[in-house]
């Protein structure tokens, strides 16, 4: 047998391997004997075929890939908002799973739950909507990550997307919390309160600049500024914060700020440090 075709054997028995034998290639066996007999070129193919196909596996399982999840038999084609039993628990635990923040899997599908859909399915490309459909299944058997914005990145980052209302916070180059947001409604304001005191008028557009920034200073619990109540704020653009509020709309409402969902604002001061790099990209328009 020519040295080409022992080459061809090697690798083949690598991949199968390295498939964890699924298929029908050779034996473990064989595929040993063809690789030593093989010139150390092919050998040498074969290694770096298999490196290949475990780093492959390794992002798909980071990524929530495709072969680790599949919809649970018998959930509705319609799940929607009020639903109640295993298969709102099993959508909760997917949703953990990659990233997003779905609150306690506790089979109720309320509106914890609701704002971790919007925001996967803004991601994946679906109109968000309260119903868990074929599209949203599908989805979640197949996520797509969320858009990258800043290429070369520091490798534990947040980003925020004022085009499709996401945040996204990497830690050490992997999505590790995906939420939904509400930014700036860019609208022009007036606005009269009692501040330090006395009763003051403040007016501004409501705009959520886009650039780069750091996390500065946070306040824990509720924090009041002259324009209301924000929790667990994280200032990272003078007085613009990422905070929780409890109304985090399908559409820019705020002054400014990044309103997050409750739960989100609950965890995030102990995934997102100080001097944190944030990007803020695009732009939100509106139907």
């Amino acid at each position: 047998m020519g040295a080409p075709r022992l080459a061809a054997l090697a690798t083949a028995g690598a991949v199968v391997l390295a498939g964890a034998g699924v298929g029908t290639g050779l034996t473990a066996a064989a595929a040993a004997g063809a690789a030593q007999a093989a010139p150390a070129a092919a050998r040498s193919d074969a290694a770096r075929s298999a490196t290949a196909a475990g780093v492959t596996r390794g992002a798909e399982a980071r990524q929530g890939g495709t072969a680790a999840w599949s919809a649970p038999l018998g959930a509705p084609k319609r799940l929607k908002l009020g639903a109640k039993g295993e298969a709102v628990e099993a959508l909760q635990r997917r949703l953990a799973e990659l990233g997003y923040r779905p609150g306690k899997a506790d089979g109720r599908y309320g509106g914890t739950t609701l704002m971790a859909v919007w925001a996967f399915q803004k991601v994946n490309g679906i109109r968000p909507s309260s119903t868990v459909g074929t599209s949203t299944w599908r989805a979640l058997e197949r996520p797509r990550a969320p858009k990258v914005l800043v290429g070369k990145g520091k490798a534990t980052r947040a980003e925020v997307n004022l085009t499709t209302q996401i945040m996204v916070l990497y830690v050490a180059g992997q999505p590790k919390l995906i939420s939904h947001v509400s930014s700036g409604s860019g609208i022009a304001y007036c606005e009269t309160s009692v501040w330090q005191g006395r009763q003051q008028r403040f007016c501004g557009s409501a705009r959520t600049p886009t650039g780069d920034y750091r996390t500065t200073w946070r306040r824990s619990g509720w924090h009041k500024s002259y324009l209301g109540e924000l929790y667990n704020p994280i200032f990272f653009n003078g007085g613009i914060a990422f905070h929780g509020a409890l109304s985090v709309p399908l559409y820019p409402a705020s002054h400014g700020c990044v309103r997050l969902p409750m739960n989100v604002a609950e965890v995030l001061p102990g995934m997102l440090g100080k001097g944190v790099p944030v990007h803020v990209r695009g732009a939100f328009r509106r139907a």
